[in-house]
């Protein structure tokens, strides 16, 4: 569990970093406001056509009775549109980041720079870290498209599907979110999609620490684009830790033991018995 407060702590770390140095927290907004103009005209025509959707997807149900009808549609179309709130949460980070890519990379190579030691630079030119982000980032909206689709089908059982599930996508949301601002800094340092997968389920609870409540926090509007710069911050913390994480500190010496009371008068420090003085004639 200590890992869950650690993986938090990476997060306030970096919204600490970005206050401290106000030119890159203001650099470092400008792609998230884009994107979120964007985003919030497709929630907005999503909440309005997601009952004609839904009475589309389901003709079989024209013909039921009050109120039967009602609570399936009801109830599909609140599931539709938290569907679409879950990907948009996943999917806005991919967007920002693949639109302010050269804006985080200097942010990332900032924070690096700032914390001392080296700063991993990747020498590929922009077009081709453009390609790349694209890339993985498909792949990683095609697992969390995979998930969603389980969760959302697993949405329907009885009580598990208001409670459990629900906290699963919320895990689900967080690890991948993390994986999209950490890929930031570990692209830098040359580590493949497959790469850092295996490095991140293998701190999966301090990456969820980190995750989970940046996930809750950008479900609250406009949040999502103050955060963003010091989640990028933190998550360049957090890949800092994992590829090289600090060296334990080194056992404390162990105490000298304390020197025994001196020998008495009139013997010798070997603790043997005293030898007789000779008597000169």
């Amino acid at each position: 569990m200590s890992d869950l407060g650690a993986g938090f702590g990476y997060l306030m770390k970096g919204q600490r970093w970005v206050a401290q140095h106000g030119r890159w927290f203001g650099f470092g907004l400008l792609p998230g406001l884009v994107t979120l103009v964007v985003y919030a005209g497709a929630l907005i025509g999503l909440g309005y056509g997601a009952d004609d959707l839904v009475g589309w997807a389901t003709p079989f149900a024209d013909d039921w009775s009050s109120p039967w009808q009602g609570i399936l549609r009801t109830g599909l179309t609140a599931l539709v549109f938290v569907f679409g709130l879950f990907l948009a949460v996943i999917t806005f980070t991919a967007v920002t980041l693949l639109v302010g890519q050269p804006f985080y990379e200097s942010l990332s190579e900032e924070v690096d720079r700032s914390e001392g030691g080296e700063v991993p630079e990747s020498g590929l030119p922009l077009w081709r870290e453009l390609w790349i982000s694209a890339r993985d980032s498909v792949r990683i909206l095609l697992r969390v498209a995979l998930y969603g689709i389980i969760l959302f089908a697993c949405g329907f059982i009885p009580v598990l599907g208001q409670t459990v599930v629900p906290a699963i996508g919320f895990c689900v949301s967080g690890f991948f979110l993390a994986e999209e601002l950490t890929a930031v800094a570990l692209q830098r340092r040359g580590m493949v999609l497959g790469d850092r997968l295996v490095l991140l389920r293998g701190r999966r609870m301090l990456v969820l620490g980190f995750g989970v409540p940046l996930v809750l926090a950008f479900l609250i509007p406009f949040v999502a684009v103050f955060l963003m710069p010091g989640a990028v911050a933190g998550a360049t913390l957090l890949a800092r830790d994992l590829v090289d994480p600090a060296p334990a500190p080194a056992p404390a010496p162990a105490p000298d033991p304390e020197p025994g009371p001196g020998p008495g008068p009139g013997t010798t420090g070997s603790g043997d018995a005293p030898t007789p003085r000779a008597w000169s004639a």
